[in-house]
C-alpha cells in the first residue's frame, strides 16, 4: 500500500480511513488501489463490521480532478466502480462516517455502503454536471436505489450539494447528528451491528444486494455512448479546467 490508506482493527470492527486529508481525500490512482487491496482482503474469522471514514475536515471530495483531466474518456471500469463494487459486495455490513463533504465519488462511496452516519455539517453531492461529466450506469444506479428519482433528479441536474439533515429529513442516510455527537453516534450503531449475529448479518448483505441486481441487465448501451461522448467533450477539458482554476466554465455543448 502506497499509504494513502491506514487499517485499524478494533476487536471485530475493521476501520478503513482515507488517508489524504491535504488534497480533501480526493481519489487518486493510489489512493484508490489502496481502497481496492483493503476492500477485496479476506474477511478475517472474528470481522464484523467494515467501517469507512476521512481523515481530516472532508470525508471524500471524488476522483482527483487533476489526474482524471489527464485521463477522461477512457469509458471501460474504472477503479472507482471496482472500489465501490467491493464495498457493494463485502460480505460483511459497511458503514460510512461522515464528518464532511462527500462530493461525487466521495458522494458514492458513502452511499454504496449499508449505512451512513453523517454528521449535520456534512453535504452529499454530484457536482458533475457542473464539470462537463456524467455518471455511468453503475454510478447512477446506485443513486437512483438510495435516493429515488426526485432526489436523484435534483443532485445530478442542478449539481448544488445537499446537506445531510435533508437526505436525513427523506430517509435516505441512516443517521444525522450535531458534529459533537458524531462519535458516540458512530460508536453505538458499529456495536449494535457488532452485537447481532453474524450469520444472521451476512445473509442479510447477501439478499439486499441480490435484490437490486436487476437493474445491471437492463439494456443500456444507448446510456453508455451518451455518458462517453460528455467524458470525451470539449465541454468535459474546459469544466475540469475551469474547477482546477476557480473560475466559472464556458460550455458550447460539444
Amino acid at each position: 500500500m502506497s499509504g494513502k490508506v491506514i487499517i485499524e482493527k478494533n476487536g471485530p470492527v475493521k476501520t478503513v480511513w482515507m488517508n489524504r486529508p491535504e488534497k480533501r481525500n480526493a481519489l487518486d490512482s493510489e489512493l484508490l488501489g489502496d481502497m481496492i487491496e483493503a476492500l477485496q482482503a479476506p474477511v478475517a474469522a472474528d470481522d464484523r463490521v467494515v467501517v469507512i471514514r476521512g481523515k481530516g475536515d472532508v470525508f471524500c471530495a471524488g476522483l482527483d480532478m487533476a489526474e482524471r483531466s489527464k485521463t477522461a474518456g477512457a469509458g471501460k471500469a474504472s477503479g472507482i466502480e471496482i472500489m465501490l463494487r467491493a464495498v457493494e459486495l463485502c460480505p460483511l455490513p459497511v458503514v460510512a462516517v461522515v464528518q464532511g463533504d462527500a462530493i461525487a465519488g466521495g458522494n458514492e462511496l458513502a452511499l454504496h455502503c449499508d449505512l451512513v452516519v453523517a454528521s449535520q455539517k456534512a453535504s452529499f453531492g454530484m457536482s458533475l454536471a457542473q464539470v462537463g461529466l456524467a455518471p455511468n450506469w453503475f454510478l447512477g444506479k446506485k443513486l437512483m436505489e438510495v435516493l429515488g428519482p426526485v432526489t436523484t433528479r435534483e443532485m445530478l441536474l442542478l449539481g448544488d450539494p445537499l446537506p445531510s439533515t435533508k437526505l436525513h429529513a427523506l430517509g435516505l442516510i441512516a443517521r444525522c447528528v450535531p458534529h459533537e455527537a458524531l462519535e458516540a453516534e458512530a460508536d453505538k450503531v458499529i456495536g449494535r451491528l457488532a452485537a447481532n449475529a453474524p450469520l444472521s448479518l451476512k445473509a442479510m448483505k447477501a439478499l439486499t444486494v441480490r435484490q437490486l441486481e436487476v437493474r445491471d441487465h437492463l439494456k443500456h448501451d444507448d446510456v453508455d455512448a451518451l455518458v462517453v461522448a460528455a467524458m470525451q467533450s470539449s465541454d468535459a477539458q474546459e469544466g475540469m479546467k475551469a474547477r482546477l482554476e476557480k473560475r466559472t466554465a464556458k460550455f458550447t455543448g460539444k
